[in-house]
């Protein structure tokens, strides 16, 4: 297996460690371990003399516990978790997919959702977002289109990074149903459910679909990547063996003291979802006024759901020579929509840090700067 470099990745390596001024980062804002701890008594102490041994392979059976109640009808047994995202991601494809399967893979996303198939032999068909007038639209009439003998598996990211685009319930039946009648499997990054900017709770694919498989992490919605924590749900009791026996051989098993306390703020994930979305809301109220006074300089495609959206700058300048240069000499970082391999003068902006006024009053000063505005 030859995989290729990991473009995002690679990228911030290069800008994210250095740059003091991310306005494009897609998680929502962290706190400290004594913060998270605070929101349940007693829990300091016990995480104090927490065991440093191994834990199970699947994850611990109160973590398992925990994220079940997030669905409506997942049990503990039908989930499997994993270091991060990357882990089940790569571990879930190499289970599934054989050399020579066709994937339809929603686009832009998240590249290891269409690169490790590729790694694999598999041919990738991309079923694209489009530019409308009031954001990002999709057409169910291709994704049925794209499906040939060999298709086997529909990979999604909804809420959707870097869009903010996210699918209806009616939607996620429509996909469903097609799914369900060419018997393929639904691979859906649901890493951003719990901040839907409409309010309206949608079903997570694993709940609605027999062969629907769903990603959770800690690291978006929740802002806790540094406990490099995730996980698959799925009803295929077959693909969660399998996916438990090729964990042999990736991480083993996750971190003791990351399950435990990635198992406190899924308790009190309504709290955390709740402050998260609240941080993204207000820092969308500034951008309103931003996107407003130069709607003449971008296209602003407001999110649906999640920290982050893809808007078009109209500039004769490619993007991504633009948001090099605005890093070196500005200090501001945006992810340019090349790393996606997007066509377009597109960047992803992120809306889940409480210091986006700061960064978006940088971003201002640059272009004022440089004569855009």
């Amino acid at each position: 297996m030859k995989l290729k470099d990991f473009k995002l990745e690679v990228f911030f390596g290069k800008h994210e460690f250095s740059a003091p001024y991310l306005l494009t980062q897609s998680d929502c804002a962290s706190m400290s371990i004594k913060e998270l701890l605070a929101y349940e008594p007693g829990s300091e102490k016990e995480f104090l003399e927490g065991w440093l041994g191994y834990t199970e392979v699947s994850g611990s059976p109160y973590l398992r516990e925990v994220i079940a109640n997030l669905y409506t009808t997942i049990v503990p047994e039908e989930i499997i978790v994993h270091v991060g995202a990357q882990e089940p991601i790569f571990n879930f494809m190499n289970v599934l997919l054989d050399q020579e399967d066709h994937v339809i893979c929603q686009f832009p996303i998240y590249q290891s959702l269409f690169e490790v198939a590729n790694s694999i032999g598999c041919e990738v068909s991309k079923w694209s977002l489009e530019q409308a007038e009031n954001g990002w639209a999709i057409d169910f009439n291709k994704l049925e289109s794209m499906i040939k003998p060999n298709t086997k598996l529909i990979c999604l990211n909804s809420p959707n990074n870097p869009t903010g685009y996210t699918f209806k319930k009616e939607e996620i039946e429509k996909i469903v149903e097609i799914a369900r009648r060419y018997d393929l499997y639904v691979f859906c990054d649901e890493v951003y459910k719990g901040v839907e900017l409409d309010g309206i709770k949608r079903p997570w694919f694993a709940d609605c679909y027999e062969k629907g498989i769903s990603l959770g992490v800690m690291s978006k919605a929740y802002g806790l990547a540094g406990l490099r924590l995730g996980w698959i749900a799925t009803k295929d009791h077959e693909i969660i063996e399998k996916v438990k026996k090729m964990k042999h051989y990736t991480s083993i098993c996750s971190s003791g003291p990351s399950e435990y306390l990635s198992m406190i703020a899924l308790k009190h994930s309504d709290e955390i979802l709740k402050k998260n979305k609240c941080i993204i809301e207000s820092n969308l109220k500034i951008a309103d006024d931003f996107f407003h006074r130069y709607s003449k300089l971008f296209k602003y495609n407001r999110p649906m759901a999640g920290p982050v959206a893809f808007h078009k700058m109209n500039t004769q300048m490619p993007i991504h020579d633009f948001c090099e240069i605005m890093v070196a000499e500005k200090g501001v970082l945006l992810l340019p929509s090349s790393i996606y391999d997007f066509k377009g003068q597109y960047f992803r902006m992120g809306y889940g840090r409480t210091n986006f006024a700061e960064s978006l009053s940088k971003f201002e000063e640059y272009l004022q700067e440089k004569k855009y505005i």
